[in-house]
């Protein structure tokens, strides 16, 4: 497969794009440099480096572009070509735009000052769905560098490696393949090895189908992964912003959401999730990027 360039916008954070994949300093799946982001998957079962250069920070009013090289240990068809072009949007976070949820909130008393304070705020995502929605299964109900912990071993047990070194994060049919114990065996609770493979069987086998398509929209998935026993509505939300890039995603059961909700209202309890839900239903349908402001009011740092 050829490589090819995507043009990023003058106000890119680049900063914000190397943080989220390089949050395992210990990463196998993932290698990320100032100027290089590498990633290793499975596509129809062929192991993938997507090779990013990335430009220095683009100034503004100065779009760059970042060069994506395609490295296939085998022959890619043209659907899977398609899901590495994808893979590239969602991994630099560009397909959510930004701007429109700056426009609708910029006279709103809460997130006007956060969208100016934080210009070109944008959400990053995985590689794939099924790379989303494992994560968010793995990092259920349990901290951050545990998750992390996991999701490592969880990569080195299913996926697989390429030739050039890297491991690729792995697909349903690889997780398929596991058995429970395989699992359990590395510190995975029973309950979220049970989740992990009935997604992965069910997607394997054909009866869980991820792709948006006209006959398959994203709420009919949406209610197909609630009806599965592990997968609650804050999995599904997450799942549909960092592998979809929907972008009216509504993340009240978010624990740092309403952390960030309790301290712009000032108040000294958490928001609950009724109440945090009622909040965020007024920011509809950028609820996505509300999440992503308040996730960054968290932690805020000086624009680029």
């Amino acid at each position: 497969m050829k490589g090819f360039a995507l043009t990023l916008p003058a106000d890119y954070r680049l900063h914000d794009v190397l943080a989220f994949h390089s949050r395992d300093a210990e990463s196998v799946a993932e290698e990320v440099s100032a100027e290089r982001l590498r990633k290793g998957m499975l596509l129809d079962g062929v192991p993938v480096v997507l090779d990013i250069a990335l430009p220095p920070a683009p100034q503004p009013m100065s779009p760059a572009s970042a060069s994506c090289a395609v490295h296939a240990d085998g022959k890619l068809s043209k659907a899977a070509q398609q899901r590495v072009r994808e893979a590239a949007l969602s991994i630099l976070g560009l397909r959510i735009d930004p701007e429109p949820f700056s426009v609708f909130a910029a006279g709103d008393e809460m997130f006007g000052p956060l969208t100016r304070a934080q210009p070109g705020l944008r959400i990053v995502q995985s590689a794939t769905v099924f790379e989303a929605l494992t994560w968010a299964i793995i990092g259920q109900q349990i901290n951050l560098s545990f998750a992390i912990a996991l999701r490592r071993t969880f990569i080195l047990q299913a996926g697989r490696r390429h030739s050039s070194g890297l491991w690729c994060y792995p697909a349903a049919d690889d997780v398929a393949r596991l058995e429970i114990d395989d699992l359990t065996s590395r510190k995975f609770s029973r309950a979220k090895a049970e989740t992990l493979l009935r997604l992965a069987r069910l997607v394997a086998d054909g009866e869980l189908d991820l792709d948006v398509s006209p006959a398959n929209s994203i709420d009919r998935i949406s209610a197909a992964l609630l009806a599965l026993k592990g997968i609650g509505p804050w999995t599904v939300n997450y799942a549909l912003l960092r592998g979809y890039g929907h972008a009216d995603c509504s993340l009240h059961g978010d624990v740092a959401i309403r952390a960030a909700l309790q301290a712009l209202l000032g108040e000294e309890v958490k928001p609950d999730m009724p109440r945090t839900e009622k909040i965020l239903a007024r920011y509809s349908p950028h609820r996505t990027m509300a999440a992503a402001h308040l996730w960054a009011s968290l932690h805020p740092r000086d624009p680029e």
